[in-house]
């Protein structure tokens, strides 16, 4: 196989997002669109990788940075249109043998398998290779215009074309792959004698022909291409995303009631026995095991839930929550950087951060980790078999021993022995006839 590279265009201001985050940071499941292009070049075996960006958006070259280092940004400034972005790629790229991709991080429905076919045109001989699409509206967009043997024969922009070129429908999603020294050779040539007084990368086509060269397209669907202008776009893209990802999951097994009220991130993996009941929102990093139960208004983040276990309704689970086999986390129980064994209970109104909670450890109603000091986290274990009571408060740094109880209403500030009995509590104090003597003082002072 070819060696493979991609330029991904990141350029564009995105005004119309009206954000002061830059277009292309914005996420789709969780994960930036810039990313999501990313992950598409990587998916495809692309050795180099260039994001060209604009002179604007410096947070865009330094997400690019951080991810694939210094040699992989391109600034295009000023912005002259898509061939003019694609040429300030060419010095990144210099002495690179063999194929370019040439794709959008606006795009991020756009995948690896969309775009393979691109390749397979390459290998069986095409010299430029274009994705195309068949939109329900092809408004805007420039039209292909298809010969014999489905042979491209250039594109038109939609400003440029005829009415009669404005009745095709095949249309131009922008991206084109083809041998590096031929796009950087042709993308030479282009001119900016246009309607927009810009650089087309569409114009490669045209040049290609005229060379001898031959250029011919594989086509998407209209939604793996679609491209993210504004907020409202942003939101159709979620919905997209959503829609295919809950689908997927149900195919392999997993049990949704209202599948429209959950909520998934890109990475998220649910296996297949699982329920998940409505109104729940997976975030980034969250990996439920078969036969566990994610009930109604829970939300998950960077979580472990393993086989059987049972999480909500109203359930938090922060990153680095890890819920044990059979274990239980019930309503408005919230887990941050907690790891509860198989068969562990915590059924209702409790914090556990940055703890340990063995296997079938109940701990009761309102009772907290007491983690943080104001400077440092500090880690509370509690053993296997241990009973923390209602309403009690375990000081970290602090251990309960296995099979000990804590008796309810306790501030536990010292080690608890296994099988040991602590509480911390003052003595009850009772006073006969107070509650009326208080009643009847209120009442005259109100009758005044």
């Amino acid at each position: 196989m070819r060696q493979r590279a991609a330029v991904i265009l990141a350029a564009g201001q995105g005004t119309r997002m009206k954000s002061p985050t830059p277009k292309v940071l914005h996420k789709v499941g969780g994960r930036t669109m810039l990313d999501r292009a990313i992950d598409a070049a990587e998916a495809l075996g692309c050795a180099r990788i260039v994001v060209v960006a604009g002179a604007h958006s410096p947070q865009v070259a330094e997400t690019a940075r951080k991810r694939l280092g210094d040699g992989a940004v391109a600034i295009q400034d000023p912005p002259l249109g898509t061939g003019h972005a694609v040429r300030a790629a060419e010095a990144a790229l210099a002495g690179f043998d063999g194929d370019v991709i040439v794709t959008y991080a606006d795009c991020p429905l756009l995948d690896a398998e969309a775009i393979a076919p691109l390749f397979a045109l390459r290998d069986a001989g095409a010299d430029v290779a274009v994705l195309g699409f068949e939109p329900v509206d092809a408004g805007a967009y420039g039209r292909l215009i298809l010969g014999g043997n489905a042979e491209l024969l250039r594109i038109v922009e939609a400003k440029e074309a005829t009415p009669e070129e404005l009745a095709v429908r095949a249309s131009n999603s922008g991206v084109m792959a083809a041998d590096a020294r031929t796009l950087f050779s042709l993308l030479a040539e282009v001119t900016n004698d246009n309607a927009k007084g810009e650089y087309y990368l569409t114009d490669v086509v045209g040049l290609a022909r005229g060379r001898g060269l031959s250029a011919r397209v594989a086509f998407a669907s209209e939604e793996a291409v679609m491209g993210v202008n504004s907020q409202v776009e942003l939101a159709e893209a979620e919905g997209v995303f959503q829609r295919a990802f809950r689908r997927r999951l149900m195919v392999e097994g997993v049990t949704m009631v209202a599948p429209e009220t959950v909520f998934l991130s890109w990475d998220t993996k649910i296996a297949g026995g699982v329920t998940v009941e409505p109104n729940v929102v997976f975030g980034p990093g969250v990996t439920v095991e078969t036969g566990a139960v994610i009930r109604a208004f829970s939300h998950l983040e960077g979580a472990t839930v393993r086989s059987g276990a049972l999480v909500g309704p109203y359930a938090r689970l922060r990153p680095g929550a890890e819920i044990g086999a059979e274990a239980h986390v019930g309503n408005f129980v919230e887990v941050k950087n907690g790891k509860l064994g198989a068969g562990a209970k915590a059924n209702h109104l409790a914090y556990i951060g940055d703890g340990e909670v063995g296997a079938k450890a109940n701990i009761g109603a309102g009772v907290i980790f007491c983690n943080y000091d104001g400077f440092d986290k500090h880690r509370t274990s509690v053993g296997e078999g241990a009973f923390v009571g209602s309403n009690s408060s375990l000081v970290a740094p602090v251990s309960v021993g296995a099979g000990a109880y804590v008796g309810s209403g306790s501030v536990v500030t010292k080690d608890v022995a296994p099988d040991a009995l602590a509480f911390e509590r003052s003595a009850q104090t009772e006073k006969p006839g107070w509650a009326e003597r208080f009643r009847a003082a209120k009442r005259a002072r109100r009758a005044k």
